[in-house]
């Protein structure tokens, strides 16, 4: 289920769009939950009201990167939480597109492939789902976006608008991949 237009121009820079349904276009998949699908409790926060999860981070992969990729960024991002707000839960860059994927759990914090970001909660690590009971199942939109930007560009510690902010101008295209969670 690739998200609605007008969803993921919320996400990221409309200029870093991929145009969806093209033969050969970026595309982002995982083996940990499907698109549209629910998600995992293995990556589900470790709360006891929501499973006891084990805040693993999702295996991801993608095919068809833009030419003059020259590193990797990855966001995150549930639009129905924090009240309409939204929660950052996993910011994740500087990572090389050499690689075909992520493997399950590979990411949840800095590593020597990944630089990981801030979460809404301020800290530098992946942020299993977790919504309030009795609310609606939570939409999790994982972006991945292609830069020209060189590995080690980007700083550490950056937050979601920081790390836009430093993509303008620097995105070749973006797909995302949305996986549901609720209880």
């Amino acid at each position: 289920m690739n998200l609605k237009p007008w969803l993921l121009a919320a996400l990221i820079p409309c200029s870093a769009m991929a145009t969806g349904n093209n033969q050969g276009a970026l595309s982002i998949s995982s083996a940990s939950f499907t698109d549209g699908g629910v998600i995992a409790l293995q990556q589900v926060g470790p709360d006891p009201a929501c499973g006891a999860g084990e805040q693993v981070t999702p295996q991801l992969s993608w095919a068809n990167l833009p030419e003059g990729t020259q590193s990797l960024a990855l966001i995150m991002f549930d639009p129905d939480g924090g009240k309409g707000i939204g929660v950052v839960h996993w910011i994740a860059y500087n990572i090389d597109p050499a690689q075909d994927g992520l493997k399950e759990g590979a990411a949840a914090l800095t590593g020597q492939h990944v630089t990981v970001g801030r979460n809404s909660r301020g800290t530098l690590s992946y942020r299993g789902p977790c919504p309030p009971a009795g609310d609606n199942p939570h939409h999790y939109a994982l972006t991945l976006i292609a830069t020209d930007l060189p590995i080690g560009t980007l700083p550490e510690g950056l937050d979601r608008s920081g790390l836009l902010q430093l993509l303008q101008g620097h995105a070749l295209g973006a797909q995302s991949l949305v996986g549901r969670y609720g209880h």
